[in-house]
């Protein structure tokens, strides 16, 4: 394959996103959120101060993309899933593939010693993150959505179902990080996923008290 191929040269570019978003999470959790750099992440990488930004305005967006990116793979991953599987169990199995995607990336296993979950915690604390995660979870919702009306035969500028449907599995995705990242100890995070979602599923039933 020629380097001037177009797919290698996109590849390399998600390739390149990827890794600028993960060293921003790393090193704002190893020096804190202030004291880490566009400088120091480029560098990080192996690539210009340039390059980083051509790719993100700032460090707020590099965390976000990261986000961004596995909620795209989810809703790609929904596609592929077997046409007579039932929504909610596609939905599942392509959540947690999309999160197995971030092998490596320690937003997902949390290590033991919890300093990482602390740390990625400090990071979502910050307004600029905050905002820039907002604007990633509209734009990841569209194409869940897209994604929900097309398995289910239905326009999704018409119907609230898809538009509904890509919310709530945002939003599960969303608190169940957040309960396995604040855990003591911190919880596997596809143990949570796969509750919030097998509950969403369920229709949020009550739980037997004490139980």
């Amino acid at each position: 394959m020629n380097d001037d191929e177009p797919g290698l040269r996109e590849r390399k570019k998600r390739e390149t996103r990827l890794a600028l978003s993960l060293a921003t999470i790393r090193l704002s959790i190893e020096k804190g959120w202030d004291a880490v750099t566009v400088e120091d992440i480029a560098a990080a990488v192996g690539v210009s101060d340039r390059t980083f930004r051509n790719y993100f305005g700032g460090k707020a967006e590099a965390v976000a993309s990261r986000h961004l990116d596995r909620m795209y793979e989810i809703g790609r991953l929904l596609s592929t899933r077997p046409a007579d599987e039932p929504l909610w169990a596609a939905i599942t199995t392509a959540v947690l593939h999309g999160f197995e995607l971030g092998e490596g990336d320690s937003q997902v296993n949390w290590p033991g010693d919890t300093r990482w979950a602390e740390g990625v915690g400090e990071i979502l604390s910050q307004p600029a993150v905050r905002g820039a995660v907002l604007e990633a979870d509209a734009l990841a919702q569209r194409e869940l959505a897209a994604a929900v009306a097309a398995r289910i035969g239905t326009d999704p500028e018409r119907d609230i179902y898809p538009k509904l449907v890509a919310a709530v599995v945002g939003s599960a995705c969303a608190v169940a990080t957040e309960h396995s990242r604040s855990a003591h100890p911190p919880e596997p995070l596809a143990a949570a996923l796969r509750a919030a979602l097998n509950q969403v599923a369920a229709g949020l039933p009550v739980p037997n008290a004490g139980s």
